[in-house]
């Protein structure tokens, strides 16, 4: 145990000097990074948090190596502003993720989006190279498909996989379908050199993904310099698909069948770390981008488990995400923890794996799970909850305060829109946007997980709570400057090779007051 304690010290001794730029040429080159983002994979998708069919002994045995977080988060419950949280350690409504388009509202489109990561934003590939990371994204980028916004202009030396999801098939005309490349070059598209079939839902493309991470592990560990992989596959969002080999295996049908060829694929990649002999210098962690889309259950989505609700609200089914580090030798095996994380402080906390401190002109939101993940540390912090510019909640410590409630209009919900299917929750699960600020709804997460009994308002419990979340929540907005949001225009043209001009020029929502510059991806 002393043993065990010294090594830690040590460590934690070596991050610091390496951040300090104490350490001297010659010293050991800093850990390599793998992220591992799922697609729309909810919490209760993993045997280790309780899914009865017991479908993933791979990502059950990362998590008895490592260590479990049961209560880590998205920054948004939608794909694109939670990868550009990830990447930026910022909140989406500081990075310009979100719309300011109506009120509350989540956006962004698979083609027409002409936003994208600005260039104002440090993202972690670009700040690791200078620590000598060689980087590469593997799967969906989803942070813009204009040429300003290719990942190879953000830090990543390589990519292989798409601009957004795998939608479609279109008919190329009006609409093409979603290109693939290899770096600069387009190598086809989904539906067309990369077959997807709705019926029966074979695709081979997590293979595809799974053999880009491999030999990109064993390239860059041959030429021994530290590598970033980000592995953002997307079999778990549908349309869901998987390869011959796995279709029909599942207890969970179709879905099931998605995310045990995921499970197979990350014990590949751990075995390559283990049979390479970098498992020890090499820090892996698996979560998902939001909460399951409950509006695509049964057949094409996951489980948030005992949760509320699902993708695209600010419930706990639609942020609370499936969580696991393993880094063998420095984590010890079999951890829970339950500091409130966030997928933003991966970015914090791969920056301090590299020795390097996160940029100091700007407020950054993810904190370093180093010591969490090394001496048990708990940290106290809030999170927060956003759809598009508003603030909806806040949880700070084990109580949660609401101060909007919505989930689907009801004009969609009449059209079978519905993000929390079969869970009505009488003056939560709301179809009109409530607002709460002047008493917001309080549960007690720990009690109250499924987020169905809210505090009485006459307690002591929730004045002490209310309390505590309104000093919280104003300090945030006293210093909050939001960025310049970039999911407001659309164009349907703006994915073809060649379109003709700007004339399909549409809007999201409302009216732009202008428009940015080009409508091409082609460059």
């Amino acid at each position: 145990m002393a043993a065990h304690g010294a090594a830690i010290r040590s460590q934690l001794l070596l991050l610091g000097l390496s951040a300090l730029g104490l350490l001297a040429a010659g010293a050991p080159q800093p850990p390599n990074i793998v992220l591992l983002l799922m697609d729309d994979m909810g919490w209760g998708d993993l045997g280790v948090y309780g899914e009865p069919s017991r479908e993933t002994p791979n990502l059950d045995r990362m998590a008895i190596e490592g260590m479990l977080f049961p209560n880590f988060y998205s920054a948004n419950p939608l794909c694109s502003p939670s990868r550009a949280a990830l990447l930026t350690g910022r909140l989406p409504i500081r990075n310009g993720f979100y719309t300011s388009n109506a009120h509350a509202r989540n956006a962004y489109t698979p083609q027409e989006i002409m936003g994208g990561i600005p260039n104002s934003e440090h993202l972690l590939p670009e700040l690791l190279k200078k620590a000598g990371y060689t980087n590469k994204i593997v799967g969906k980028w989803h942070l813009g498909h204009r040429p300003q916004f290719h990942p190879l202009k953000h830090g990543f030396d390589e990519w292989f996989g798409s601009p957004n999801c795998h939608f479609g098939p279109y008919d190329n005309k009006v609409k093409p379908n979603i290109p693939v490349y290899r770096d600069w070059e387009m190598v086809g598209r989904f539906y067309e050199e990369f077959p997807i079939n709705l019926k029966t839902g074979e695709a081979n493309l997590t293979q595809v993904y799974l053999q880009e991470a491999l030999e990109f592990i064993r390239t860059q560990h041959a030429k021994h310099s530290p590598f970033f992989l980000y592995w953002a596959i997307d079999a778990t969002h549908a349309p869901v698909y998987a390869s011959r080999p796995f279709l029909g295996t599942s207890r969970r049908g179709r879905y099931g069948d998605a995310v045990r060829e995921i499970d197979d694929s990350v014990g590949k990649i751990l075995s390559l770390l283990q049979n390479l002999g970098i498992s020890q210098s090499t820090f892996v962690f698996f979560t998902s981008d939001n909460g399951a889309a409950l509006i695509s259950a049964p057949k094409e989505g996951g489980s948030n488990g005992p949760f509320l609700c699902g993708k695209q609200t600010t419930f706990e089914g639609g942020m609370r995400e499936p969580a696991i580090a393993w880094w063998p030798g420095h984590i010890a095996a079999g951890q829970v923890s339950h500091q409130l994380g966030s997928i933003m402080d991966l970015f914090t906390t791969s920056l301090s794996l590299a020795g390097l401190k996160p940029p100091s002109d700007r407020v950054i939101d993810g904190l370093d799970l180093l010591p969490t993940m090394l001496q048990g540390h708990i940290m106290d912090r809030p999170i927060f909850y956003y759809r598009g510019n508003t603030l909806m909640a806040v949880t700070l410590g084990q109580y949660k305060a609401h101060f909007w409630t919505w989930t689907s209009s009801w004009e969609d919900f009449k059209k079978g829109i519905d993000f929390c299917p079969g869970q009505n929750v009488s003056g939560v699960t709301t179809h009109t946007q409530e607002e709460h600020m002047d008493l917001p709804l309080i549960f007690h997460l720990g009690r109250d997980p499924g987020e169905r009994f809210p505090l009485s308002f006459a307690s002591d419990e929730y004045q002490d709570a209310l309390s505590r979340i309104t000093q919280i929540v104003q300090q945030h907005q006293k210093s909050l400057i939001p960025g310049q949001p970039q999911l407001n225009v659309c164009n349907q043209a703006v994915m073809n090779w060649a379109p003709p001009g700007c004339e399909k020029l549409g809007k999201c929502l409302t009216p732009p007051e202008s428009v940015p510059e080009k409508c091409s991806w082609s460059h």
